[in-house]
Formats: C-alpha cells, structure tokens, sequence
C-alpha cells in the first residue's frame, strides 16, 4: 500500500484531470435524488436515466409514492437492474419519510441510513451532492482506483477506503475527489481497460507508484 503522500498525489493528479467534474445524475430536489441513488445501486447510468423522467412526473413527493403501490412503481423502473426490490426500496422510504420526517429528506448521515434501500454510499451522496456537506461515497470506480492504485488493500472494505481516503485529504475535497474519481474511473481506469499507464504525471518522481501500478 502507498504511503499517504503517495496516496495523496495520485488523487490530486486525478482531481487536476478532471477539475470540473459535477455529478451527472438528474434531479431537482432530494427526494428525487433518493429515488436516483436507490435505482443507481449495480445499475447504469444510462438506465437510470431513461426512466427518471417519467418517475419524477409521477411521484413528485413521497405523499405520491405512497399513494401507488411497489407493483406500480415497477412499471416505470422495470428496465432498471432489480427493480422489483427497488420498487419496494422506493414505497418503504417514502413511507418512512412520512412517518419520521414530514415528508422531508433527513440532512444527517444517522437518520439517512435509518431508511430503506440507503446505506453508507447513498448516504454520502445524498449528504454531498443535495445538502452540500462533507462526505466521501465510495462507489465501483473509487473502489477500483483506489485498489488499483494501491491507495489501499485489494482486500480493503468500502468503510475502510472512505477512512483511508479522508484521512489523507482534506474534506473540503471529499466531494471534489469523489466526482474526479468517477470521471476517471469510468473513462481511464475502467473495469475492463486500464489505460492509467497513459498518464505519466499520475507517477511523476514518484518511484514508489511506478513499481506498484502497471
């Protein structure tokens, strides 16, 4: 594993390659960026996307999920991976916003894993990306990089790389790091290409990384 200056100059490399990287997932206001991240988990984005449009026109609120039924909701999400526990994801924590938050998305990591289908990932991209707070979501393309990279154990859990990660940079790039990442990972360090040799500058005078990753 990489010492911490190591660790930190891989991914501040990454951040310079992609310095504006924004998250790409389409919402107007939390709950329908709860509903994203539900149906994001071992799913594309590409067919997510295909189906918010007409699932944020019918269910604006949690009042009108409730008001359907899981059956339903697999309607609009069917060509989504695992729709129909997602469907069920989607009524129980509209249900359970309801019941415990007046119908609002909680702001605190605590009371947004007490609902169903949000854990720990979704937690923090709720926490980032809709309340603008600072959290690191360890998602497929973080998880790869940083065990690609040899930031952390190729055994390492995905508690363990969040710890690892903010414990080497500041949180005020949590976020920052997190969307970068993402944007590397889906279109250098792929799950089935690795084309991170192409970018000398992420080893520069860095010999300890150059003898770790090909």
């Amino acid at each position: 594993m990489l010492t911490k200056e190591a660790a930190q100059h891989v991914i501040y490399e990454i951040m310079k390659l992609y310095p504006d990287a924004v998250p790409t997932m389409r919402y107007q206001n939390p709950f329908q960026l709860l509903m994203v991240v539900i149906l994001s988990a071992q799913a594309t984005d590409e067919s997510v996307a295909k189906v918010t449009d007409r699932l944020f026109e019918r269910y604006p609120s949690p009042r009108a999920v409730i008001e359907s039924s899981p059956e339903e909701i697999e309607s609009y999400i069917k060509t989504v991976g695992l729709y129909r526990n997602k469907a069920k994801y989607i009524y129980k924590s509209s249900q359970e916003l309801l019941e415990k938050f007046d119908g609002e998305v909680p702001h605190t990591r605590k009371e947004l894993q007490s609902l169903t289908g949000i854990g720990p990932k979704s937690a923090n991209i709720l926490l980032s990306v809709a309340f603008d707070q600072v959290a690191f979501a360890v998602d497929t393309h973080v998880s790869r990089i940083c065990k690609h990279h040899k930031i952390v154990e190729e055994d390492a859990t995905p508690k363990q790389i969040e710890e690892r990660v903010t414990e080497i940079i500041p949180a005020k790039y949590w976020g920052r790091a997190h969307q970068s990442m993402i944007s590397f990972g889906k279109e250098i360090c792929t799950s089935r290409i690795k084309r991170c040799h192409e970018f000398p500058q992420l080893y520069e005078n860095m010999e300890e990384i150059k003898n770790n990753v090909k």
